[in-house]
């Protein structure tokens, strides 16, 4: 990676804006309580070498969904549990009464601004808002994968008005995604999964290039395999998306990629919890029926890959893992990344949340803190918070 990053740049007695990604989930009843505090874990290396760096911390982040304007304060508390040192929360983000708390700050001082999305300028990428957002400090540094993607105020305009580097969660992400990609140990297999064909065509594109052999799963299976002519039930389809399906399998074949489809299905008469399901081959799904998880054959041919690997990345869940009682192959995908001897890279998102819900995130070489940035990552694409940054 070519991009500056805080180690260089003298951080001592400046005020740094650091945009981080405190996007965690909050409890459903009061949305006051965070349930999974990873985000806020994965920020720390930065916030701690700003600290001992003699730093001026100012944090900006969103949190939640615009339309909900929630507030940060949740990550207030726990954030300066783990720094064991108060972190102000400053109730607005620009204005008179921000600068003054700001300008009173002292060298290792941390204070985190408002839910920045709580003002439709973020999202707008407004430049008058990024040009008062950026008065704020000297120094920018974005540290928010998981909002890489995104052109907004707090990621990629903040950025044109200040020097700006970026934070070792950013540098570990792009090093670890950037790795199993273009410098991976071979053979190189990709699991794509989740339930539709078209969020991932690009994705399946661009690794076709790169990948020895490409596992599919989850909803989009049923599209490949009307693609093949098989029958699906009432499965999941994209209908218009299964020419492209016989596209991706006929520039496998001419690239030498192994495609690996499930070979079994477990099939239910309900996308329901407590569905009568029965396991069918993939290829021939009998009316009424709709696939929920792959098989305990494709289990087992999911697995032997997985196990003759040298990196594996994985993007998307391979059945309806949020039933338990379809969750069986997401899980078996899960412990055969764990107990292989490859590089595993987990793509964020659902595969993110699969891998915690298994208590497997250890056993894996990188689990990805953005599921929408690293998707991009993985297609080729350039991240906007990423480009904005110093070259070094």
């Amino acid at each position: 990676m070519n991009k500056k990053s805080v180690r260089d740049i003298d951080v001592s007695n400046k005020k740094v804006l650091v945009r981080v990604d405190f996007n965690v989930p909050l409890d459903l009843e009061t949305k006051t309580t965070i349930t999974n505090d990873k985000r806020i874990r994965e920020s720390l290396k930065t916030i701690n070498y700003l600290i001992e760096n003699n730093a001026k911390v100012i944090l900006c982040s969103h949190i939640g969904k615009t339309k909900e304007k929630l507030s940060i304060a949740p990550v207030a508390k726990r954030l300066s549990e783990y720094l064991e040192r108060p972190v102000t929360l400053i109730p607005e983000i620009i204005g008179d009464n921000a600068k003054a708390v700001i300008s009173n700050m002292k060298p290792g001082d941390v204070v985190l601004l408002e839910n920045v999305r709580r003002f439709a300028e973020e999202e707008a990428n407004d430049e008058v808002f990024a040009r008062e957002l950026a008065s704020l400090a000297e120094i920018y540094v974005n540290d928010a994968f998981g909002t890489a993607h995104r052109a907004h105020a707090s990621t990629e305009g903040v950025a044109k008005h200040l020097p700006a580097v970026c934070g070792f969660l950013i540098e570990k992400e792009l090093k670890a995604l950037g790795d199993a990609i273009d410098n991976p140990k071979r053979p190189l297999v990709a699991i794509i999964g989740g339930a539709k064909v078209s969020s991932k065509i690009a994705v399946l594109l661009n690794l076709l290039e790169k990948v020895d052999t490409i596992i599919i799963g989850g909803g989009m299976t049923y599209t490949f395999v009307k693609a093949l002519g098989g029958t699906i039930g009432n499965s999941i389809l994209e209908e218009d998306k299964i020419e492209v399906a016989k596209e991706i399998l006929a520039k496998a074949e001419e690239k030498g990629v192994k495609v690996v489809l499930p070979v079994d299905t477990v099939a239910a008469v309900d996308f329901a919890e407590d569905a009568d399901s029965k396991v069918v081959e993939s290829m021939n799904i009998p009316d009424g029926y709709q696939g929920m998880d792959i098989g305990p054959k494709s289990i087992e041919l999911f697995t032997e890959v997985i196990k003759g690997a040298g990196t594996v990345v994985w993007n998307g869940p391979v059945g309806v893992f949020e039933f338990k009682k379809f969750g069986a192959g997401t899980n078996a995908v899960a412990k055969a990344m764990a107990e292989s001897n490859a590089e595993t890279i987990i793509g964020g998102g659902d595969s993110a949340s699969a891998v915690a819900k298994a208590g497997l995130e250890q056993e894996m070489t990188h689990v990805s803190t953005g599921g929408g940035a690293s998707l991009e990552f993985m297609e080729g694409k350039e991240l906007p918070g990423i480009v904005a940054l110093n070259d070094k």
